[in-house]
């Protein structure tokens, strides 16, 4: 029973979670764009 409730606890946050993350990553998809269109080649950190 508790296990059925978490579950869908968590199934909530994170579905709120890629919401509420979704438009700063487009965003900093944008804006990483533009920087490494200027400064070259793409350099991923990790």
């Amino acid at each position: 029973m508790f296990r059925a409730i978490a579950d869908v606890l968590r199934a909530i946050g994170a579905a709120i979670a890629t919401v509420v993350t979704l438009p700063f990553r487009a965003v900093a998809r944008l804006l990483g764009g533009v920087s490494d269109a200027a400064s070259g080649p793409r350099r991923r950190r990790v």
